[in-house]
């Protein structure tokens, strides 16, 4: 070997082979849905249709066989579902979940030999080359039918056998051909495809499934100690199992209760959340905790455990669930202040930091140092709160301020929480930043409180709701949307007398799938604030017992009955998805659609937004996009009042008296009768 030749053969010896396989060359890229590439999981229904896309590809122009594959947690054999082309390299595969719980799902591609075979065979024109070809189909069924066994392998290798003998003497072509291109012959050969040069993406996607509360609810919370009929007397749980077959008739799913514990004693504040108290003074009960016990335990007045439980089983019995608050945080005279004083923050003065906003101060309230040195005891402690309100019942949690917890907290809790129970739901009450509201969304809340309350204009709520049905935040972030909280009186009800409170209702029950009311001060349509430009009520049940006649006259209770009935048969309401805004030439006036996918239920809602005067516009919409004809009449049935109206065309006239009732929800029907309908028709 000369000099050169030397120096050459050194060099290719030098050249480092990658360790991975050369040999795979297909290519998976961009796999939707996928929350943060897989870093959280994408949240879905038992029961949805889980669509998956992909961009795979490889080099050249051989034929590529892609797998969507799928997996319970708990199952370690994954499903593989076939995965089409369509269009631009971009393939799309489907799954069903069929149970609660926590899956996973990634894509494999390959180059596949005998489907690229099979593409170019059909395409071949010259004799000899069809016989040929069909030779080297003979071995691809060969090596198939070695990768099968029992029946299909033994189908194979016929298969092969006779394609070999075909490609060589008699038939004739057409009848060599049709032998080869047999369809059910090739869906068994592709049942055992060469894969070994396969690409998996390399991550498995999370997917967490949830129940179908947890996207169609309808929330009501009240307070039990309001519950008693007497003025001056502690509401019991009694009394709110008595209360129950209002909030049912209501329409409503989910019942909520505030904290249900023993409330605080020391800095226990006054009514209207004054510093001072009198005898009498009830307390917060978001001031968890006293020497009767915490988080475990029940309010005395309220009754007993085995009250609660009685309760809850009422609850159920009435085709609703109860949901319970989760607050962590303690009053001063909660028994782990003294039992485990290392789970708080000790000022200088030997004080323990309370809670506070500046200026806002939460005397009351002590919150947990969640960088303590005894952090896994207060966590294990945390999530057994939980556990034990599950083991008497309790299915889903309202988390007051989650925000103010560490996230990494969340994430174990709720993960190992659902790997146990995972039928339970967790609410999000969190009014904060965006991108905190959405972190705590893909840590494993089920839902999340929304800005809706502060949202009052056409182009605030198009734009947010949009974002909301639409955005990145889609498939996690499910939007559970209140008109007020026992915190929140909205400057707009404040101010918009009866018509604004049904117009919110109507609002937040068909924007989102999901939604709640604080009553019975919403149906009575409370709307004094503590101070001018405040949004706390004045004389707030955070901080004293109240008295509410159910049976007051004026009350919405029968109009929100309506609207819930309304969502109840409709399915079109019942998701996020599809909600679209249409155009109506009034700025007062917000029009918008929600549809099945069939269009076997479509609903259009108009709203008028101003409280106080008639508003009236011309409504655009497309007859096409809901499966009508441009020129064909068609109904409309108003939900609301039982009215039927003929609108033809795409632009049909509304007028809105908020003295009335401020909204429409329209079903829209597509069939008109004619007389070649009729029976007799000739």
């Amino acid at each position: 070997m000369n000099e050169r030749s030397q120096v050459l053969a050194d060099a290719l010896t030098a050249l480092d082979v990658p360790g991975r396989d050369g040999r795979v060359r297909a290519v998976v890229e961009n796999v939707t849905p996928n929350v943060d590439g897989g870093r959280f999981a994408v949240k879905r229904i038992v029961g949805d249709v889980v669509i998956v896309e992909a961009d795979c590809f490889a080099d050249g122009h051989d034929a590529l066989a892609v797998q969507l594959l799928w997996r319970r947690d708990a199952d370690p054999i994954w499903q593989a579902e076939p995965m089409v082309p369509v269009g631009n390299d971009r393939w799309r595969g489907a799954f069903t979940p069929a149970a609660q719980g926590r899956y996973r799902y990634t894509v494999k591609a390959w180059v596949d030999r005998f489907l690229s075979w099979r593409h170019d065979f059909g395409r071949r024109v010259d004799e000899s080359d069809v016989r040929l070809a069909a030779r080297v189909g003979a071995q691809l069924a060969a090596l198939a039918a070695g990768r099968a066994s029992g029946e299909p392998a033994a189908r194979l290798a016929d298969w092969a056998a006779r394609l070999n003998t075909a490609s060589q003497a008699e038939p004739d072509l057409a009848t060599l051909q049709q032998l080869a291109l047999d369809e059910e012959l090739a869906r068994l050969t592709m049942q055992f495809a060469d894969d070994r040069f396969a690409f998996l993406f390399p991550a498995d996607l999370p997917l967490e499934v949830d129940r179908e509360r947890a996207r169609f609810s309808a929330w009501y919370e009240f307070f039990p100690r309001s519950a008693a009929k007497e003025a001056g007397r502690h509401g019991t749980f009694a009394d709110c199992e008595a209360m129950l077959p209002y909030v049912s008739e209501m329409g409503f799913d989910v019942v909520y209760l505030p904290p249900i514990h023993p409330i605080g004693r020391v800095n226990r504040k006054g009514k209207n959340n004054s510093l001072v108290t009198v005898e009498g003074d009830v307390g917060s009960p978001w001031a968890i905790g006293a020497e009767e016990g915490g988080h475990k335990a029940v309010h005395a007045p309220l009754g007993t455990l085995g009250d609660f439980k009685n309760l809850v089983a009422r609850t159920r019995e009435l085709g609703m669930e109860m949901a319970l608050d989760i607050a962590y945080q303690c009053a001063p005279d909660h028994p782990y202040v003294s039992l485990h004083p290392q789970w708080f923050r000790w000022l200088p003065d030997g004080t323990v930091q309370y809670a506070e906003n500046p200026p806002k101060k939460y005397q009351d309230i002590y919150p947990f140092d969640f960088e303590s040195d005894d952090w896994q005891e207060l966590w294990r402690e945390l999530a057994g709160v939980i556990e034990f309100w599950i083991g008497h019942g309790v299915k889903i949690f309202r988390v007051d301020n989650p925000h103010t917890k560490a996230f990494p907290f969340w994430e174990w809790a709720i993960s190992s929480l659902k790997a146990r129970h995972p039928e339970v739901l967790f609410l999000a009450e969190a009014f904060t930043r965006p991108k905190v509201m959405h972190r705590l969304a893909k840590l494993g809340f089920s839902q999340s409180y929304t800005y809706f309350t502060w949202r009052n204009t056409k182009q605030e709520l198009t734009e947010y709701f949009t974002e909301l049905a639409h955005g990145p935040g889609r498939d996690y972030f499910r939007p559970n949307v209140w008109p007020n909280t026992p915190d929140i009186l909205p400057e707009y009800l404040q101010f918009g007398g009866r018509p604004a409170f049904m117009s919110r209702l109507v609002l937040a029950a068909t924007l989102s799938a999901s939604y709640g009311i604080y009553g019975p001060s919403f149906e009575h349509m409370d709307a004094s604030p503590r101070d001018p430009g405040s949004e706390e009520y004045l004389h707030s049940e955070k901080y004293e017992m109240k008295v509410h006649d159910l049976d007051r006259p004026d009350s919405l209770s029968a109009f929100i009955s309506r609207v819930n009935r309304i969502r109840r048969e409709n399915a079109a309401l019942q998701t996020n998805d599809s909600l679209r805004f249409l155009q109506i030439d009034n700025e007062q006036l917000i029009a918008y659609a929600k549809l099945t996918s069939a269009l076997d239920d479509i609903v259009i809602c108009i709203v008028n937004l101003d409280p106080h005067n008639v508003q009236s516009g011309w409504l655009t919409l497309d007859p096409a996009s809901f499966g009508l004809a441009p020129d064909t009449p068609y109904k409309v049935h108003e939900l609301l009042m039982n009215a039927h109206y003929l609108w033809q065309g795409e632009r049909n006239y509304v007028s809105l008296d908020p003295q009335r009732v401020p909204a429409h929800i329209l079903l829209l029907r597509r069939n008109v009768r004619r007389e070649d309908g009729f029976d007799y028709f000739m």
